[in-house]
């Protein structure tokens, strides 16, 4: 059973919307990362379907560079959010008026 490439960008599509959609309307730092984690899983998917329909690994080889660059995003994003919480007791970004420059 064949799947149509048409169906994994669709599906791409509104996984990306969701995650663009809880970005824009959530304020929770955690909740934000989740959202962003669901948009490069997104564009990931464009990848893999895009590289199976051409015969092509360069998209498979473009996926493993977002994952690695996802990874150290989740790293990094996760060291802050937990010192704001030890700080503040909330990991609201709309309470995080301290870190305007």
């Amino acid at each position: 059973m064949n799947v149509p490439a048409a169906w994994y960008l669709v599906l791409a599509a509104v996984l990306f919307g969701i995650g663009a959609y809880g970005l824009l309307t959530r304020r929770s730092a955690l909740i934000m990362f989740m959202c962003v984690e669901l948009m490069l899983n997104a564009v990931n998917l464009t990848f893999v379907t895009f590289a199976r329909t051409l015969s092509d690994v360069g998209g498979q080889a473009s996926v493993f560079f977002v994952m690695v660059v996802a990874a150290a995003e989740v790293t990094v994003g996760l060291g802050i959010v937990v010192a704001v919480f030890r700080r503040r007791h909330s990991t609201s970004v709309d309470e995080l008026t301290e870190m305007k420059g």
